[in-house]
């Protein structure tokens, strides 16, 4: 590696983790700066430009959705201008049901699609692989019934998220890249290769 791919390597990884902590701690304006006006966030309860994505994430909070997130090592694979960024990370939820106090925890992929442009880079895109989610009490001994009918028209791998969501107004995409559907992951794996032009990883 030379030290111009390191620095950038450095430079992408810190930009993913800069954007979900900007996200995480409410600074709108410098979440803002990673996007590119023409970036694309496609999520379970957004879709639509960077630039957008900050100002609905300001409105999910302002609403009570106070989601944070644990964030695995970032993995990024760099051809010249154009970069893949992917990440392991759960994201929780505080929730109230009938005044039981719980967390919604989802687990997902994080992709992100990043590009150099008169030497910044970028994110070019936003957009998860869900694996699985659960929703746990935080006092334990305490619980909750959902019932199953409520659950039945979501997705397995991010059912509890999709309910959560919808109880606070959100429509949500049936038809996201999940681990349910590994056709749908492999479609999207291909899709942010293809555009950095790099080979799927085998």
């Amino acid at each position: 590696m030379t030290p111009e791919e390191a620095a950038d390597i450095t430079a992408i990884t810190q930009l993913v983790v800069r954007e979900r902590e900007s996200r995480d701690l409410c600074i709108w304006n410098r979440m803002a700066d990673c996007f590119f006006e023409d970036s694309l966030v496609d999520i379970s309860w957004f879709k639509g430009t960077g630039k957008e994505f900050v100002v609905a994430s300001k409105g999910m909070y302002e609403r009570g959705m106070r989601a944070k997130h644990r964030l695995g090592p970032v993995l990024v694979t760099r051809n010249g201008d154009r970069a893949v960024a992917t990440l392991s990370g759960i994201i929780d939820i505080p929730q109230s049901i009938n005044g039981v106090e719980l967390t919604l925890s989802s687990h997902a992929l994080f992709l992100y699609r990043v590009e150099k442009r008169s030497g910044e880079w970028g994110l070019m895109s936003f957009g998860a692989i869900y694996r699985r989610d659960e929703l746990i009490p935080v006092t334990p001994g305490q619980s909750v019934t959902i019932a199953t009918e409520e659950l039945a028209g979501y997705r397995p791998s991010y059912r509890n998220l999709s309910w959560s969501l919808a109880q606070t107004g959100y429509a949500v995409n049936n038809d996201l890249p999940g681990e349910d559907r590994p056709e749908t992951v492999a479609a999207i794996m291909q899709e942010i290769f293809s555009w950095a032009g790099l080979p799927l990883p085998d």
